[in-house]
Protein backbone atom coordinates (compact mmCIF):
# COMPACT_ATOMS: atom_id res chain seq x y z
CA UNK A 1 0.00 0.00 0.00
CA UNK A 2 1.06 3.93 -0.68
CA UNK A 3 0.57 5.30 3.20
CA UNK A 4 -1.08 8.10 3.64
CA UNK A 5 0.56 11.74 3.47
CA UNK A 6 0.25 13.69 6.47
CA UNK A 7 -0.48 10.54 9.03
CA UNK A 8 -1.85 12.23 12.15
CA UNK A 9 -2.15 9.28 14.44
CA UNK A 10 0.29 6.48 13.72
CA UNK A 11 1.01 3.22 15.62
CA UNK A 12 4.31 1.77 15.31
CA UNK A 13 5.17 -2.01 15.34
CA UNK A 14 8.52 -1.54 14.45
CA UNK A 15 10.99 -0.35 16.76
CA UNK A 16 13.59 0.86 14.09
CA UNK A 17 10.86 2.81 12.66
CA UNK A 18 9.68 4.17 15.64
CA UNK A 19 12.73 5.57 16.08
CA UNK A 20 13.34 7.01 12.74
CA UNK A 21 9.79 8.84 13.18
CA UNK A 22 11.22 10.56 16.08
CA UNK A 23 14.63 11.20 14.05
CA UNK A 24 12.69 12.85 11.14
CA UNK A 25 10.26 15.15 13.65
CA UNK A 26 7.12 12.67 12.90
CA UNK A 27 7.09 12.35 16.95
CA UNK A 28 3.99 14.05 17.45
CA UNK A 29 2.20 11.95 15.02
CA UNK A 30 2.86 8.77 17.04
CA UNK A 31 0.43 7.66 19.34
CA UNK A 32 1.31 3.77 20.38
CA UNK A 33 4.13 1.59 20.12
CA UNK A 34 5.78 -1.57 21.26
CA UNK A 35 7.08 -2.78 24.42
CA UNK A 36 9.92 -2.88 22.07
CA UNK A 37 9.76 0.30 20.57
CA UNK A 38 12.83 1.83 23.25
CA UNK A 39 14.43 4.45 21.15
CA UNK A 40 14.23 7.66 21.89
CA UNK A 41 13.59 6.72 25.56
CA UNK A 42 12.74 9.64 26.27
CA UNK A 43 10.21 10.14 23.39
CA UNK A 44 8.91 6.67 23.56
CA UNK A 45 8.23 7.01 27.20
CA UNK A 46 4.71 8.09 27.53
CA UNK A 47 3.63 6.48 24.49
CA UNK A 48 0.71 3.76 24.66
CA UNK A 49 2.51 0.21 24.72
CA UNK A 50 0.47 -2.23 22.34
CA UNK A 51 2.26 -5.32 23.40
CA UNK A 52 5.14 -7.08 21.71
CA UNK A 53 6.14 -7.39 18.09
CA UNK A 54 4.79 -10.49 17.53
CA UNK A 55 1.58 -10.19 19.97
CA UNK A 56 0.36 -7.09 19.92
CA UNK A 57 -3.14 -6.05 21.95
CA UNK A 58 -5.22 -5.81 18.28
CA UNK A 59 -7.98 -4.16 20.72
CA UNK A 60 -5.26 -1.75 22.65
CA UNK A 61 -4.27 -0.72 18.78
CA UNK A 62 -7.72 0.02 17.88
CA UNK A 63 -8.62 2.28 21.07
CA UNK A 64 -5.76 4.20 20.05
CA UNK A 65 -8.15 5.09 16.83
CA UNK A 66 -4.53 5.31 14.37
CA UNK A 67 -5.21 6.35 10.95
CA UNK A 68 -2.27 4.48 9.87
CA UNK A 69 -0.32 1.37 11.31
CA UNK A 70 3.26 0.40 10.50
CA UNK A 71 4.64 -2.91 10.48
CA UNK A 72 7.46 -5.56 8.83
CA UNK A 73 6.92 -8.70 7.16
CA UNK A 74 9.25 -10.18 8.92
CA UNK A 75 8.93 -8.63 12.53
CA UNK A 76 5.66 -9.35 13.06
CA UNK A 77 2.36 -11.96 12.11
CA UNK A 78 0.15 -11.43 9.30
CA UNK A 79 -2.68 -12.61 10.73
CA UNK A 80 -2.06 -9.33 13.20
CA UNK A 81 -2.03 -7.31 10.01
CA UNK A 82 -5.29 -9.27 8.42
CA UNK A 83 -7.10 -8.62 12.00
CA UNK A 84 -6.09 -4.81 11.65
CA UNK A 85 -7.03 -4.28 7.88
CA UNK A 86 -10.41 -6.21 8.34
CA UNK A 87 -11.15 -3.78 11.43
CA UNK A 88 -10.40 -1.06 8.39
CA UNK A 89 -7.00 0.21 9.80
CA UNK A 90 -4.74 0.97 7.01
CA UNK A 91 -1.57 -1.31 7.62
CA UNK A 92 1.61 -0.38 6.01
CA UNK A 93 4.08 -3.74 5.42
CA UNK A 94 7.78 -2.59 4.92
CA UNK A 95 10.62 -5.36 3.62
CA UNK A 96 13.86 -3.75 3.33
CA UNK A 97 16.22 -6.19 2.55
CA UNK A 98 19.13 -4.36 1.40
CA UNK A 99 20.85 -1.21 3.10
CA UNK A 100 19.34 0.23 0.08
CA UNK A 101 16.03 -0.27 0.50
CA UNK A 102 16.27 0.81 4.06
CA UNK A 103 17.36 4.50 3.02
CA UNK A 104 14.59 4.60 0.53
CA UNK A 105 12.06 3.58 3.42
CA UNK A 106 13.75 6.28 5.47
CA UNK A 107 12.73 8.86 2.49
CA UNK A 108 9.33 7.06 2.50
CA UNK A 109 8.79 7.66 5.59
CA UNK A 110 9.70 11.20 5.34
CA UNK A 111 6.51 11.84 2.92
CA UNK A 112 4.38 11.12 6.23
CA UNK A 113 4.61 14.91 7.09
CA UNK A 114 8.13 15.28 8.24
CA UNK A 115 9.55 18.61 8.24
CA UNK A 116 11.88 19.24 5.50
CA UNK A 117 14.78 20.75 8.36
CA UNK A 118 14.24 17.64 10.00
CA UNK A 119 13.83 15.24 7.33
CA UNK A 120 16.66 16.40 4.64
CA UNK A 121 20.05 16.53 6.91
CA UNK A 122 19.30 12.74 7.92
CA UNK A 123 18.07 11.20 4.49
CA UNK A 124 21.46 13.10 2.71
CA UNK A 125 23.71 11.23 5.58
CA UNK A 126 22.26 8.23 5.02
CA UNK A 127 22.41 8.47 1.32
CA UNK A 128 26.14 9.72 1.80
CA UNK A 129 26.75 6.83 3.94
CA UNK A 130 25.84 4.13 1.21
CA UNK A 131 27.76 6.10 -1.09
CA UNK A 132 31.08 5.94 0.83
CA UNK A 133 30.27 2.35 1.95
CA UNK A 134 29.66 1.49 -1.87
CA UNK A 135 32.93 3.26 -3.15
CA UNK A 136 35.07 1.45 -0.52
CA UNK A 137 34.28 -1.97 -0.91
CA UNK A 138 37.38 -3.90 -0.97
CA UNK A 139 38.36 -6.22 -4.01
CA UNK A 140 38.50 -9.42 -1.84
CA UNK A 141 35.52 -9.20 0.55
CA UNK A 142 36.67 -10.66 4.61
CA UNK A 143 35.21 -14.26 5.16
CA UNK A 144 32.35 -13.36 8.15
CA UNK A 145 30.04 -15.07 10.40
CA UNK A 146 27.30 -12.94 12.09
CA UNK A 147 25.33 -15.45 14.74
CA UNK A 148 21.73 -13.86 14.92
CA UNK A 149 20.92 -16.84 17.96
CA UNK A 150 22.42 -19.87 20.03
CA UNK A 151 20.91 -23.65 21.12
CA UNK A 152 20.89 -23.57 18.19
CA UNK A 153 23.40 -21.69 16.94
CA UNK A 154 21.76 -19.84 13.66
CA UNK A 155 23.64 -17.23 11.19
CA UNK A 156 22.55 -14.42 8.83
CA UNK A 157 21.56 -15.63 5.30
CA UNK A 158 21.14 -14.63 2.10
CA UNK A 159 18.30 -12.53 1.18
CA UNK A 160 18.19 -10.73 4.51
CA UNK A 161 19.36 -7.20 5.35
CA UNK A 162 22.27 -8.03 7.66
CA UNK A 163 23.45 -9.79 4.73
CA UNK A 164 23.76 -6.95 2.64
CA UNK A 165 24.86 -4.67 5.22
CA UNK A 166 27.64 -6.90 5.62
CA UNK A 167 28.91 -7.18 1.85
CA UNK A 168 28.41 -3.50 1.72
CA UNK A 169 31.02 -3.21 4.42
CA UNK A 170 33.31 -5.22 2.83
CA UNK A 171 32.61 -8.63 4.12
CA UNK A 172 31.63 -12.13 2.41
CA UNK A 173 29.12 -14.12 4.49
CA UNK A 174 29.85 -17.50 5.32
CA UNK A 175 26.79 -19.39 5.16
CA UNK A 176 25.07 -17.02 2.24
CA UNK A 177 24.89 -19.96 0.12
CA UNK A 178 22.75 -22.05 2.66
CA UNK A 179 19.27 -21.49 1.48
CA UNK A 180 17.20 -23.64 3.24
CA UNK A 181 16.32 -20.61 5.30
CA UNK A 182 16.48 -17.04 6.25
CA UNK A 183 18.84 -17.91 9.15
CA UNK A 184 20.00 -21.56 8.58
CA UNK A 185 21.16 -23.13 11.54
CA UNK A 186 24.77 -24.40 11.41
CA UNK A 187 26.91 -26.45 14.13
CA UNK A 188 30.23 -25.94 15.69
CA UNK A 189 31.39 -28.02 12.99
CA UNK A 190 30.46 -26.03 10.18
CA UNK A 191 31.18 -22.71 11.75
CA UNK A 192 34.47 -24.47 11.59
CA UNK A 193 34.96 -25.55 8.29
CA UNK A 194 33.00 -22.30 6.79
CA UNK A 195 36.80 -20.75 8.04
CA UNK A 196 35.30 -16.99 9.09
CA UNK A 197 37.97 -14.79 9.75
CA UNK A 198 35.82 -12.36 11.82
CA UNK A 199 32.69 -13.26 14.11
CA UNK A 200 30.41 -11.28 14.85
CA UNK A 201 28.52 -11.66 18.36
CA UNK A 202 25.09 -8.92 18.01
CA UNK A 203 23.47 -8.74 21.34
CA UNK A 204 20.14 -8.94 20.12
CA UNK A 205 17.89 -11.00 19.18
CA UNK A 206 20.33 -13.15 21.39
CA UNK A 207 22.04 -11.90 24.37
CA UNK A 208 25.68 -13.03 22.71
CA UNK A 209 28.00 -12.31 26.13
CA UNK A 210 32.06 -12.86 27.04
CA UNK A 211 31.11 -16.92 27.48
CA UNK A 212 29.63 -17.17 23.74
CA UNK A 213 33.21 -15.28 22.79
CA UNK A 214 35.38 -17.98 24.40
CA UNK A 215 33.08 -20.66 22.93
CA UNK A 216 33.84 -19.81 19.43
CA UNK A 217 37.50 -18.69 20.53
CA UNK A 218 37.84 -22.58 20.95
CA UNK A 219 36.64 -23.30 17.23
CA UNK A 220 39.77 -23.47 14.68
CA UNK A 221 39.74 -20.61 12.39
CA UNK A 222 41.14 -17.74 11.73
CA UNK A 223 39.04 -15.56 13.66
CA UNK A 224 39.83 -17.41 16.88
CA UNK A 225 43.67 -17.23 15.58
CA UNK A 226 43.49 -13.07 15.18
CA UNK A 227 41.50 -12.40 17.96
CA UNK A 228 38.16 -10.91 15.55
CA UNK A 229 35.49 -11.99 17.54
CA UNK A 230 33.91 -9.09 18.55
CA UNK A 231 30.27 -8.91 20.68
CA UNK A 232 28.30 -5.96 19.02
CA UNK A 233 25.54 -3.67 19.13
CA UNK A 234 22.72 -5.53 17.93
CA UNK A 235 20.73 -2.76 16.44
CA UNK A 236 24.02 -2.09 13.57
CA UNK A 237 23.13 -5.16 12.28
CA UNK A 238 19.11 -5.23 11.97
CA UNK A 239 17.98 -1.64 12.45
CA UNK A 240 17.29 0.18 8.99
CA UNK A 241 16.87 3.91 9.44
CA UNK A 242 18.92 6.22 11.17
CA UNK A 243 21.17 3.90 12.53
CA UNK A 244 22.57 2.73 8.69
CA UNK A 245 25.40 5.39 8.67
CA UNK A 246 26.62 4.23 12.24
CA UNK A 247 26.58 0.92 11.21
CA UNK A 248 28.41 0.76 7.89
CA UNK A 249 31.07 2.80 9.64
CA UNK A 250 31.66 1.05 12.66
CA UNK A 251 30.88 -2.72 11.07
CA UNK A 252 33.05 -1.83 8.33
CA UNK A 253 36.02 -0.54 10.50
CA UNK A 254 35.43 -4.48 12.39
CA UNK A 255 35.96 -6.06 8.91
CA UNK A 256 38.52 -4.27 7.37
CA UNK A 257 41.97 -5.66 6.64
CA UNK A 258 43.78 -3.38 9.69
CA UNK A 259 41.16 -4.20 12.19
CA UNK A 260 42.00 -4.79 15.68
CA UNK A 261 42.02 -8.59 17.24
CA UNK A 262 39.47 -8.15 19.51
CA UNK A 263 39.78 -9.23 23.44
CA UNK A 264 37.04 -11.75 24.72
CA UNK A 265 34.45 -10.23 26.61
Amino acid sequence: MKPPANAQRIVSLVPSLTEALFDLGLGPSVVGVTDWCVHPAAGVADLAKVGGTKNPSIARVLELRPDLVIANREENRERDVERLRAAGVPVWVTYPRTVAEGVALVRELAQLGAPAERAQPLIRELETALEQARAARPGRPTPVFCAIWKHPWMAVGADTYADDLLALCGGRNVFAHRRERRYPIVSDAEIAAAQPEVILLPDEPYAFGACDVAEVAALATPASAAGRIHCIDGTLISWYGPRIARALAEVGALLGENAPGSEPG
